[in-house]
C-alpha cells in the first residue's frame, strides 16, 4: 500500500515538472494549481461553507488536507459585509476557554482524510488546473514581450486566417494583420520571416502581440542589424517614411565627422541596403543626410528632384517648394509618391509649384497691389508699379512709413511723399468709416469693437466685421470662441488632411495673438481674472505692441 502512495506522490511531481517545462512556466505554478484543484474537490466533499486548504510537497509529492478554523471578535465582524460562520469561525472568549493563549486571528487545524475523486471531482479538477496554469502562460508570455516592443523578431508562419498572418515565436504566437504586412508579400505556413513588434496588450483570451513588416520602425531597425554605426550609435536614423513594398525614404546623421551617414548605410557596392532591400521585398530606400535647417533636410528629401527654391511657413507647418519644368514630376513622383514621402519624413506639408507658377502667381500679387494703389492713391500705373516693385503691400504701410523712406525712392522727393501720405491717409479714413457702418450695420456691439485687441484700425475693423459675418457679435460671443475657431484647425477626412478655415481666416494671426485676443475677450467680459503683471511680461515677444492688451493697435 505505501509503494503505491510513494508511487502517486512521485507521479504528481513528474506531472509537475512535465507541465511547467511544456508551459515554460516555474514548477511552484503548476503544484499551486494542483493545490486549488484539491481544495476545491475536498469543499465538494466536505462542504463549501468550511475552510478547506490543501498542500503538496514540492519535494515529496505528499499530499495533505486541513480544516482551518479562525478566532474572530466582534470587533472584527460586520452583519452585512463579515457575519459570523461557525463553519469557519470561533469566538475569542470560546476559544480562550480551550486555549489561554489564543488571539485574534489565531488558526487551529483540523487534518482531513484523503478523497477519493470520482469522475466529476477529477474533471473539475482538471478545468481548475488547465485554467490556473493557462492563465499563467499567459502571464509569463505577456511579462516577456511587453518589454520586447521595438525589437525584430524572428519566427514561423504557423497560420493565415482572413489575410492576418499568426507566426510562431517560439514561447508565444504574434499577428501581422493585413495593414502591417508587405503588400503583395505572399507568405505561407512554414516560412521564416521577421518582423517588428510594435505593441503587446492584454485581453481576456490572452496577451496580444502585435507584428509589423510595414512600418517605418520596422526598416530603422533591419539598418540597425546591418549597419555597425547605427546598432553603436555613431549614425542616428532621424526620420523614416515608407510606401511599404515600394519606395522609402530614410534621414541619417553622422555623430563623427570622419564617417559619411549616407556611405556607411550604403555599404561596400550597396550590400548593406541591398541587405534590407532585400527583407522589404524590393523596396527602393533613398537614403538622405539629415539637417537641422528645416529647409535643407526638404530640399534633402525630395531627391532626386532639384529644387529651385523653398518658402517656409512655420506657423502653418507647411513649405513651398519651387522646381524647374522638366523637375516637376520628378519630385512629386508616380502617384504623389515622392513629395508624400518627403512629407512623411519631414514633417512639413509641401506645396510643389513650377518657376512658371510662381512667376505667375508673383505677378497676379504684384498687379493686385498695383491696383490697389491706383485705386486709393488716385495714381497712375507706372507709379503705382513703382511703389509696389519697392516691397509696400498695403496702403497702410504707405501711409505710416517714415516720410524719407518713401522720398529715397527714386524718381519720388519730399513733397511727393508727403502728398501720397495724406491720399493715404484720407483713403484709410474713408474706409474705416465704411468698415465702421458695415460693423454696426451687422449687429456688432460696441463693447466687442472696444475690447483689448480691436480697436480703430483698419485690420481691427475688418476683423470685426468679418466675425459679424459669422454671427459673432458680442464680447461674450467672442469670449466663448478659441484661437482655432479664429485661425482655422485641420481636420483627418477619407484618410486626407483637410484644413477647415477659421472665422478670422487671411489675417495671419499667430496662435499666441489669437490666444491672447480670446483671453483678453474673457477678462474683459469678468469671466476670468486678469493674470500678475509678470505671467502678461513673459507672452511678449520681440515686435509685439507697446499695448500688450493690443494685437493690432490703434494706428489712426
Amino acid at each position: 500500500m505505501s509503494t503505491g502512495i510513494s508511487a502517486n506522490r512521485m507521479e504528481i511531481l513528474q506531472i509537475a515538472d512535465a507541465v511547467a517545462r511544456e508551459k515554460s512556466i516555474e514548477k511552484e505554478i503548476v503544484i499551486q494549481a494542483m493545490e486549488h484543484a484539491l481544495q476545491k474537490a475536498a469543499r465538494s466533499r466536505y462542504g463549501a461553507e468550511h475552510d478547506i486548504r490543501a498542500t503538496i510537497d514540492p519535494k515529496t509529492g505528499e499530499m495533505e488536507l486541513k480544516r482551518v478554523m479562525t478566532v474572530v471578535d466582534e470587533s472584527v465582524l460586520d452583519p452585512e459585509t463579515r457575519p459570523f460562520n461557525p463553519s469557519t469561525d470561533i469566538m475569542l472568549n470560546v476559544a480562550l476557554k480551550s486555549d489561554k493563549e489564543a488571539f485574534v486571528g489565531k488558526e487551529y487545524t483540523e487534518g482531513l482524510p484523503p478523497i477519493e475523486f470520482g469522475r466529476v471531482a477529477a474533471q473539475t479538477a482538471k478545468q481548475v488546473i488547465n485554467h490556473e496554469v493557462r492563465e499563467a502562460e499567459r502571464e509569463r508570455q505577456y511579462s516577456e514581450y511587453k518589454d520586447r516592443v521595438g525589437e525584430i523578431i524572428n519566427g514561423v508562419v504557423k497560420r493565415v486566417e482572413f489575410y492576418n498572418v499568426i507566426v510562431d515565436l517560439g514561447r508565444a504566437e504574434g499577428v501581422i494583420r493585413k495593414s502591417e504586412s508587405i503588400p503583395r508579400e505572399n507568405l505561407r505556413v512554414g516560412d521564416r520571416t521577421r518582423a517588428y513588434i510594435y505593441d503587446v496588450r492584454r485581453e481576456s483570451k490572452g496577451p496580444q502581440i502585435f507584428l509589423s513588416r510595414a512600418k517605418p520602425e520596422f526598416m530603422a531597425r533591419l539598418f540597425a542589424q546591418e549597419v555597425p554605426e547605427v546598432y553603436e550609435g555613431v549614425i542616428e536614423i532621424k526620420a523614416a517614411a515608407r510606401d511599404p513594398g515600394s519606395r522609402a525614404k530614410i534621414a541619417v546623421l553622422s555623430h563623427d565627422s570622419s564617417i559619411d551617414p549616407v556611405g556607411a548605410c550604403v555599404g561596400m557596392r550597396g550590400a548593406r541596403v541591398q541587405a534590407v532591400v532585400g527583407e522589404l521585398q524590393g523596396e527602393k530606400i533613398d537614403i538622405i543626410p539629415w539637417s537641422p535647417d528645416p529647409a535643407t533636410f526638404i530640399v534633402n528629401a525630395l531627391q532626386p528632384a532639384e529644387v529651385t527654391k523653398v518658402v517656409l511657413d512655420p506657423e502653418e507647418g507647411r513649405v513651398e517648394v519651387v522646381v524647374g519644368e522638366a523637375q516637376l514630376s520628378l519630385a512629386i513622383g508616380r502617384r504623389g509618391q515622392n513629395v508624400r514621402l518627403a512629407s512623411q519624413l519631414t514633417g512639413w506639408s509641401i506645396d510643389i509649384l513650377t518657376e512658371a507658377e510662381e512667376s505667375e502667381r508673383r505677378q497676379k500679387e504684384f498687379a493686385t497691389r498695383s491696383e490697389l494703389f491706383i485705386k486709393a492713391l488716385e495714381v497712375d500705373e507706372m507709379f503705382a508699379q513703382l511703389l509696389a516693385s519697392e516691397g509696400f503691400e498695403t496702403v497702410e504701410e504707405i501711409a505710416y512709413v517714415e516720410p524719407m523712406e518713401l522720398a529715397a525712392i527714386e524718381g519720388l522727393n519730399d513733397e511727393i511723399a508727403e502728398e501720397l501720405q495724406a491720399r493715404a491717409v484720407e483713403y484709410l479714413e474713408r474706409q474705416l468709416s465704411e468698415l465702421d457702418a458695415r460693423r454696426k450695420a451687422l449687429g456688432v456691439e460696441d463693447a466687442l469693437a472696444e475690447a483689448p485687441g480691436f480697436g480703430r484700425s483698419l485690420t481691427s475693423l475688418q476683423m470685426l466685421v468679418a466675425l459679424g459675418e459669422k454671427g459673432v457679435k458680442t464680447l461674450e460671443d467672442f469670449a466663448g470662441c478659441t484661437g482655432d475657431d479664429l485661425r482655422g484647425w485641420f481636420e483627418t477626412k477619407g484618410g486626407e488632411r483637410v484644413r477647415e478655415p477659421g472665422m478670422l481666416e487671411g489675417f495671419d494671426l499667430s496662435q499666441e495673438q489669437a490666444d491672447a485676443m480670446i483671453l483678453n475677450a474673457r477678462i474683459a467680459a469678468g469671466w476670468i481674472d486678469a493674470p500678475p503683471e509678470e505671467e502678461v511680461a513673459e507672452t511678449v515677444t520681440e515686435g509685439d505692441a507697446d499695448d500688450v492688451a493690443s494685437v493690432f493697435p490703434d494706428r489712426s
